[in-house]
């Protein structure tokens, strides 16, 4: 660890070097360095110490952007940290205590826990959620993003303790991609051994979904225009890959064929490309599922046939962000798979802190599934 915790009264910490904070403006401004030299900690609030952050899709959303958002922001809402301090005894997700030096990722959204939004189990949209690295910094909570040397984790974080073997590229995006993935293909509902399974998108989240999938049992085909994602994803278990830009009924075609199927019971959406979203639904047998992720940000209109969802018996459902169990489950599915798949190798340049701006223009290419940010 990098940081020197000079006081801690109570629950005030005083760290030297101070922590830094890389503040966005808008779209057009650079990004401004924030020296936060103090952080009262309420109870239950953790401070961590970033090892290493990931650019998000969503990240290079805001910033060019495609999506509103309260300014001015700490953005960044993946990455991997330990803990510096804590106000009070806190537990992580699975009931451990924790305490200085934990290495944690943390969840992307603070739930209270209560409402009845939480109590239905739907605590990723809380009726008081406040998101990492999409909220207004404000007083009191100026470390409230990933791309800084420190995050102050609020009280209703869900935290999940992370071993110390497995490479800080593997954790850092578990707290978005890997457990939106887990979340994705616990919304389809289908026992997945055997499953056949299409998925459209070899971006991070479809890459992950497919080795998820495949360590589940199932078959999974993926769709890519880029060649590149699609020799990639043979690497993260898919039985085969197609090409979309080949003709809708013809790519739906080489699908159906590549996974010996009429349709699939399960289609995940991760593109967000509104003929990626007809694809899936048009891909479906009988009774089967598509699960759209990738439709975060305003698209092009759809053009989804009612008649055929109604006939077919099909069913159609969002999912977005996740639960606690799900970052859980995440965490020990890169524990177990982290040799098996290359997840490491996804996170391509790494940039220094106060090359955020940088990092960002690396991400919006499109070359890399991920960009790491290292304090």
């Amino acid at each position: 660890m990098h940081t020197t915790l000079t006081a801690h009264e109570g629950n005030d910490v005083f760290i030297r070097p101070s922590p830094i904070a890389m503040v966005w403006q808008g779209p057009g401004h650079p990004h401004q360095a924030m020296a936060v030299p103090g952080v009262t900690l309420g109870p239950g609030d953790v401070l961590v110490e970033v090892e290493l952050a990931t650019v998000c899709g969503s990240d290079v959303h805001t910033v060019l952007g495609h999506r509103d958002a309260a300014t001015p922001l700490v953005l960044g809402h993946e990455q991997v940290g330990r803990v510096v301090a804590v106000g009070g005894p806190v537990t992580a997700v699975d009931g451990t205590v924790l305490v200085a030096g934990m290495r944690v990722v943390w969840s992307v959204v603070v739930s209270c826990g209560v409402c009845d939004r939480c109590s239905a189990g739907l605590e990723q949209k809380c009726r008081r959620l406040a998101k990492y690295g999409h909220d207004r910094v404000h007083r009191g909570w100026e470390l409230s993003g990933g791309f800084a040397t420190h995050v102050e984790l609020l009280e209703g974080t869900a935290i999940v303790i992370v071993g110390e073997t497995p490479p800080a590229a593997v954790f850092a995006p578990a707290s978005c991609a890997t457990a939106t993935a887990i979340a994705a293909l616990d919304a389809a509902g289908r026992d997945l051994p055997g499953t056949a399974v299409l998925v459209t998108g070899a971006g991070m989240l479809g890459l992950t979904v497919a080795a998820i999938a495949t360590d589940a049992g199932a078959r999974v085909v993926v769709s890519d225009p880029d060649p590149a994602r699609r020799l990639l994803a043979g690497r993260f278990g898919a039985i085969a890959t197609v090409d979309p830009t080949i003709g809708a009924a013809e790519h739906l075609d080489a699908a159906h064929l590549a996974a010996g199927v009429e349709g699939f019971p399960v289609a995940i959406e991760m593109s967000g490309d509104a003929r990626a979203v007809d694809a899936a639904i048009a891909s479906l047998s009988i009774g089967g599922t598509a699960v759209l992720v990738g439709s975060v940000s305003p698209g092009a209109p759809l053009g989804i046939d009612a008649e055929r969802i109604v006939r077919r018996l099909l069913t159609v459902r969002g999912a977005h962000n996740y639960r606690p169990r799900d970052l859980a489950r995440a965490v020990d599915f890169l524990t177990g798979a982290w040799r098996r798949y290359p997840f490491a190798e996804l996170v391509g340049p790494v940039f220094p802190l106060h090359e955020v701006d940088d990092a960002l223009v690396a991400a919006a290419s499109g070359a890399f599934p991920r960009v790491g940010v290292r304090p």
